[in-house]
């Protein structure tokens, strides 16, 4: 279909490296913030926690739906250009939440807003990881990919801390302002950088019947996710939807299986290695379900404010960059199996120790400490591997339509990931009663007026363990050992 091409013997610089990773800071940091500040944004805004929940997750969401086609297009048109659009959408979808009005103007601006931020993360994402693949070879390209994850994942740790920080001195607003000056930074260190694009022979075609049921499918779902709970699970809305989801997603994967031009190219998933990298990358990211849920009790369990919570999370902050690296050497010295499964293990011993709501706050506190650290360890060593494994078995001409796929796993994967555990555990505390099954199986200590959230919250958690599990086990099944996977 295509040849590959990089326009040039253009070598990457660290200008242009720290100018796109201020892009993925944009979203990693600033707008993933919504996962610590959401209680203070909804009490501030007037809205409920259902409808703050899907503002939290519709970013991800939409990130999620376009990353693919974006990433595709930006292989014909330019990634650069599509780099540059992704800083100007997140601009315009900072602007509007942080101008966010109270009153009944505000769900939809608020909501507005969060799509275009993740419009701006479906441009960014795939395009800047195919500008690396095209400017930065062998081990240059793996420091490019750790860097890349140090703004990525470093940016997920940093966020609930950096968001309670800010929230607690500036108002939560400023948070988003914020994002527009790092926006602006990085556009002015990306200047003058060459256009990077895929030669075609004027053979493609836009998948819009593609994309439209794709989209439909996942919003469809989203929304019972996240409305489920106030809908009622059986009502005739909820059961509509759930139908919609099965009927548009056949529809979809048929229409996806008989096009020449599918958005989704699934020849990819031949490659068991990139297989494997992408599934565990949609799961490790699905875990963000850890971060809302365990911040979300301790403030509405333990009455603690979003900046004190949010200072339980220094270690992850710490951890995740200090590590980040760490992750490269291990790729390096044992190839992309073992230090992914590594990742996963660590993980998953961080959520376990995030789990036992059952304690007294000053306990739990102290195992969040070494939880959140042992989490960002985890997701530290796991993050370099994946997304290398990931991109060495890319065929050159696919860069950003691979790199779309892989990286609309990492947004649907936070995206539900955040939806369903809010969801499990907002409807388990909202009905102020004891979880039958757990009653004379764990002991509660401390105050008894907050069990249903308590409980709730260890329910919610024991969802993202069993994800790990599946991570592990898709892992072990796809991913080949040796340093050559």
């Amino acid at each position: 279909m295509s040849t590959t091409t990089s326009n040039a013997p253009y070598k990457g610089n660290d200008r242009l490296l720290f100018g796109i990773i201020m892009g993925v800071i944009a979203f990693w940091l600033f707008a993933q913030t919504t996962l610590n500040i959401a209680p203070d944004m909804s009490r501030d805004l007037g809205m409920s926690a259902n409808t703050m929940n899907s503002a939290v997750a519709i970013t991800a969401l939409f990130s999620g739906i376009f990353i693919v086609v974006i990433g595709g297009l930006a292989d014909r048109v330019g990634r650069m250009k599509i780099v540059r659009i992704g800083f100007y959408l997140n601009i315009l979808g900072s602007l509007l939440v942080g101008l966010t009005p109270t009153g009944e103007l505000a769900t939809p601006v608020l909501l507005v807003g969060r799509a275009l931020q993740g419009l701006s993360a479906a441009c960014i994402m795939p395009a800047s990881l195919a500008v690396v693949k095209s400017y930065w070879d062998g081990a240059e390209r793996q420091r490019a990919v750790s860097m890349w994850s140090i703004g990525s994942w470093g940016g997920s740790g940093i966020c609930s801390l950096f968001g309670g920080l800010m929230l607690q001195n500036f108002g939560w607003r400023s948070i988003f302002f914020v994002s527009i000056a790092v926006c602006v930074l990085g556009l002015w260190m990306m200047r003058g950088t060459p256009e990077s694009k895929a030669e075609t022979k004027g053979d493609y075609k836009f998948d819009l019947p593609g994309v439209l049921t794709f989209m439909i499918a996942m919003v469809a779902l989203q929304v019972v996710v996240t409305q489920g709970n106030k809908l009622g699970w059986t009502s005739p809305l909820s059961l509509g939807l759930i139908a919609v989801v099965l009927v548009v997603g056949a529809v979809f994967l048929k229409i996806e299986a008989k096009s020449s031009s599918a958005f989704i190219d699934f020849s990819l998933f031949k490659n068991s290695t990139y297989t494997g990298a992408t599934i565990s990358n949609f799961l490790l990211n699905a875990v963000a379900g850890t971060l809302i849920v365990s911040l979300q009790l301790v403030q509405f369990g333990g009455n603690m404010t979003a900046q004190a919570a949010g200072m339980l999370t220094l270690g992850y902050a710490v951890a995740i960059i200090a590590f980040i690296r760490v992750g490269e050497r291990l790729l390096r010295a044992f190839g992309a199996r073992k230090p992914m499964i590594w990742g996963c293990l660590i993980t998953g011993l961080a959520i376990v120790l995030l789990s036992p709501a059952n304690l007294i706050l000053a306990d739990y506190k102290l195992l969040a400490v070494i939880g959140y650290t042992l989490f960002g360890v985890g997701l530290a060593f796991y993050a370099t591997p994946s997304t290398d494994a990931a991109l060495a078995n890319l065929p050159a001409s696919q860069a950003g339509a691979g790199s779309g796929i892989y990286k609309m796993a990492s947004s649907l994967g936070a995206a539900f990931g955040v939806a369903i555990s809010a969801a499990i555990f907002t409807a388990l505390s909202a009905n102020n009663e004891s979880i039958m099954w757990l009653e004379g199986v764990i002991t509660f200590v401390g105050r008894q007026d907050n069990l249903a959230v308590r409980e709730a919250a260890i329910v919610a958690l024991g969802f993202n363990v069993l994800m790990i599990v599946v991570a592990i086990l898709s892992i072990m099944l796809t991913v080949p050992k040796g340093k050559k996977a």
